[in-house]
């Protein structure tokens, strides 16, 4: 049985920047009473609190943190790349342990945002770009989806299968 890497705030779980949640859904729902689910938050395995304050990524790119040409900075300027790297390289651990090929992790979020990320600004302006997990999966193999593409989710995962 194939295994997807969730984002926990996704599940329920209150671990978000502000303290809160984004799910439940049951599709994910789904897959963990399927034993199909490992659950993460890269930024709280990182080691950063919950609540937290907000961070992005100036120019939005997760690889240009990952390459060392950008940072993660938090809204009183705060650089906490260490952290987001370190919790980066938790999700590919199990993504490694458990043959993982598919993650579904929260848009938009500068850890695991796969197609639009915030700029900088903390304006709410998004760019085109993917967070630091999403970005270090994607370079390992990693379809990535977000809450917003469950139904593609599910037919990659389905496609696994055959």
């Amino acid at each position: 049985m194939h295994k997807i890497l969730v984002s926990r705030c996704l599940l329920g779980h209150r671990v978000r920047y502000d303290g809160g949640a984004s799910g439940p859904f049951d599709q994910l729902a789904h897959w963990q009473a399927e034993g199909r689910v490992v659950a993460l938050c890269p930024e709280v395995a990182g080691g950063l609190p919950t609540p937290r304050a907000a961070a992005e990524i100036p120019g939005g790119q997760g690889s240009e943190v990952l390459d060392g040409r950008a940072q993660v900075l938090t809204s009183d300027g705060e650089d906490v790349s260490g952290e987001f790297l370190d919790g980066a390289r938790q999700a590919l651990a199990l993504v490694q342990r458990h043959g993982i090929r598919i993650a579904v992790l929260k848009a938009h979020s500068p850890s695991c945002g796969n197609v639009l990320t915030y700029d900088g600004s903390f304006g709410g302006i998004k760019v085109q770009g993917a967070g630091v997990t999403a970005a270090l999966l994607a370079r390992h193999g990693v379809q990535v989806f977000s809450e917003l593409q469950l139904p593609e989710a599910a037919a990659a995962l389905a496609s696994l299968a055959q």
